[in-house]
């Protein structure tokens, strides 16, 4: 089995790693003395010179060198990471999976006291204020340490540090299938726990801190034939009572006549204010179980386990709850945020192609926010992430779009959690919405997938920017491309034009009596109400059919 390391500069990964490669014949790799090693400069120089991408970059390929964990019992390798490399999601699933992973935590100011005595100098903290550094770093850095296998707090002695972590290899043994957690994060909207494998284990977690006496599990029969009843039986293993709600499938379940029903099931099942609600499915059956959750009793705990990828990277997240009317979409909700969140990518390995695909035009929209490396990603590896290629759940790409897309949403709605902000914060997620709700609506909801339907927004979205100087041709034509490249948003829609406009002036983003635009610019996104209508007609037209417009 292989150790790692982590923890901020300072934190003793070097000396803990020698002492305990030492007592057990193991090798000791420290990350940044073999990236020196191979570029032949220290670090300083390295960051002085190239910069600090160059280093991550150099990072990057160091841990891809390490290979893959040794699976049995007995500890082959000590890795000492830098600091900073788990900030990479990359990074993150090359090095935990199958390891066992060791936080390795102090106090700043007594870190800061020996970086003072280290010989060796750290690009991060060499400023005037190194507490005040390295306070910002451990707040920034703290989701991604929290998913160790063992935290260590505050131990400055390196023998009782190594005690505690040969117990914890006594404990562990050769259990390789435990599923990895790559992410750990208390927000105020959530605990968001990301990972491979996790799912059962995260959500007895969360039961137990919820001091949850039964396990109530709100599903729909595809989810729980795909995942819920292995959830099920992990959770009765562990001693806990599972009771079962079943919705139905997709947006089907998204009407207020499900909610009464499904309110009388927990009515029946004697459910207290206290008593959480697991919900297991898609976007929709999450949106309908977090508006259960936020009206029965006036206001339930819920855990959702996201179990499709539009789900783990969008809906799940932020506290948006809803069903539909024949009018318009999520015209009924409310705001209640989860108490956890479970993202486990494994569950997707069972998600039909169409909705994998379909979930990358959320994935664009949240590239066009302004994360360039998440639209690279998309660009070079979206359509075998589309595909389910094996290659690109192996070597994370699946992982690390998930990840880039759920927290880039968490920062967001953390700035503006109710969508107050009229022309910043939660707003901006609307990209692509606006029309993609039209168009979804004038499929009665079943024609087109969500994301498929924000394709075909974001397309219409982008026509409207360039049209009134907004969005560079040159911004528009990279969205076009990778949409194409995606394969959606690529066919004319056979709907009438009326009828998608008449569903657009239902749209909730309508503010003193206009529309709320979000619009493209070259790298982000602006906030219009001043869209001259005839501008609107004309990109709504350009997405259907030449016999559906007027």
């Amino acid at each position: 089995m292989d150790i790692v390391l982590v923890g901020l500069p300072g934190s003793g990964k070097s000396v803990v790693g020698k002492r305990l490669a030492h007592r057990h014949t193991a090798t000791f790799i420290d990350l940044d003395e073999r990236i020196e090693r191979n570029d032949g400069r220290p670090i300083p120089t390295i960051f002085a010179e190239d910069g600090e991408s160059a280093f991550r970059r150099l990072e990057r390929r160091a841990v891809e060198e390490l290979g893959p964990a040794d699976p049995d019992g007995f500890l082959r390798r000590v890795i000492a990471t830098g600091g900073g490399a788990v900030v990479d999601p990359r990074n993150r699933w090359s090095l935990y999976r199958g390891r066992l992973v060791v936080w390795l935590d102090g106090r700043p100011e007594v870190l800061a006291q020996r970086l003072r005595r280290s010989p060796h100098v750290r690009p991060l903290v060499t400023g005037r204020d190194p507490i005040g550094t390295l306070r910002d770093l451990a707040a920034r850095r703290e989701r991604y340490y929290a998913a160790s296998d063992v935290h260590i707090a505050g131990v400055a002695d390196v023998a009782t540090v190594v005690s505690a972590v040969e117990a914890h290899i006594a404990e562990r043994g050769s259990d390789a299938d435990r599923g990895t957690a790559l992410l750990s994060a208390e927000t105020p909207i959530g605990r968001i726990v990301i990972g491979d494998g996790i799912a059962a284990a995260a959500v007895d977690e969360a039961l137990g801190r919820l001091e949850a006496r039964r396990t109530i599990i709100v599903s729909e029969p595809g989810a729980w034939d795909a995942v819920g009843t292995g959830i099920a039986t992990a959770l009765e293993e562990r001693g806990r009572t599972v009771e079962t709600v079943l919705l139905p499938e997709g947006e089907a379940a998204k009407r207020l006549a499900v909610i009464e029903t499904a309110a009388s099931d927990l009515a029946k099942h004697h459910i207290s204010r206290g008593e959480p609600i697991v919900a297991i499915g898609g976007g929709a059956l999450g949106d309908t179980a977090g508006f259960l959750a936020a009206t029965y009793l006036r206001g339930i705990p819920i855990v959702h386990v996201p179990t499709s990828l539009v789900a783990q990277i969008d809906s799940s997240i932020g506290g948006k709850t809803a069903v539909d009317l024949p009018e318009g979409k999520n015209l009924v909700g409310a705001f209640h945020q989860p108490s956890d969140i479970v993202i486990d990518v494994a569950l997707l390995a069972t998600l039909p192609a169409r909705h994998r695909r379909a979930a990358l035009g959320e994935a664009v929209k949240m590239a066009v926010l302004g994360d360039e490396r998440l639209f690279e990603l998309l660009e070079t590896r979206g359509d075998a992430i589309a595909g389910g290629d094996s290659g690109a759940i192996e070597q994370g790409d699946v992982a690390e779009l998930v990840e880039r897309c759920a927290m880039a949403k968490v920062d967001v709605v953390l700035t503006d959690e109710r969508e107050r902000s009229g022309s910043t914060g939660r707003v901006t997620l609307n990209l692509g919405h606006s029309l993609g709700h039209a168009v979804e609506a004038a499929a009665g909801f079943e024609a087109l997938l969500h994301g498929e339907a924000v394709a075909y927004g974001l397309r219409a979205a982008s026509r409207i920017g360039e049209s009134i100087g907004v969005t560079p041709p040159e911004r528009a034509a990279r969205i076009g491309a990778v949409l194409d490249s995606l394969g959606l948003a690529i066919e004319p829609l056979p709907f009438d034009l009326d009828d998608v406009l008449r569903h657009l002036a239902l749209d909730k983003k309508h503010e003193a009596g206009r529309l709320r635009w979000v619009l493209p610019t070259a790298d982000g996104v602006e906030v219009r109400s001043d869209v001259p209508d005839e501008v609107v007609v004309e990109a709504a037209g350009s997405l259907l059919a030449a016999g559906s417009a007027r």
